[in-house]
């Protein structure tokens, strides 16, 4: 599956590539490509920070809190990604309005994937704590001598 991921990936990238060379010329193509570079990584340390404080102020109004974080994440990662596709789609990702618009898609994917977690249950919870106790003896070492070991005594036959 990933594999096959990577060459959709590598065939996008190299279509839409080959598409602006040959549409705006090799120099234009690449310096569209470090400017969506540099644009999304200024883009995310702002967005970065932003995140920051939005979580840590979060803990009392978490509406989004926890998804724009992984937006954002997922934004910066797609960013540093090689590729103009994914640079663009990074970019959109960073943008607080569209992160607006892909939450709910998010959240929804998200809560799909949770129904086929299986739900595991443990008995240690709250009530009485129990101690494992194993084949642990607790000592101290006063002194040690090293001895040598015991030899066999020699056959008179043997030289």
């Amino acid at each position: 599956m990933a594999m096959r991921l990577f060459l959709v990936y590598v065939l996008v990238e190299a279509a839409v590539v080959l598409g602006l060379v040959s549409w705006i010329g090799l120099g234009w193509t690449f310096l569209l490509l470090v400017g969506t570079f540099v644009l999304g990584l200024a883009l995310a340390g702002s967005q970065v920070t932003r995140q920051i404080r939005r979580l840590r102020t979060g803990l009392t109004t978490p509406q989004g809190a926890v998804s724009d974080g992984a937006l954002v994440a997922l934004g910066i990662v797609l960013t540093v990604v090689p590729g103009l596709v994914t640079s663009v789609v990074g970019l959109l990702l960073l943008i607080p309005a569209t992160r607006a618009v892909v939450r709910p898609a998010v959240a929804a994917l998200a809560a799909r994937r949770l129904r086929r977690v299986p739900l595991i249950v443990t008995t240690m919870g709250p009530g009485p704590r129990r101690t494992v106790r194993g084949d642990y003896v607790d000592g101290e070492v006063i002194d040690v001598t090293d001895v040598a070991p015991p030899r066999l005594p020699r056959h008179p036959d043997v030289a």
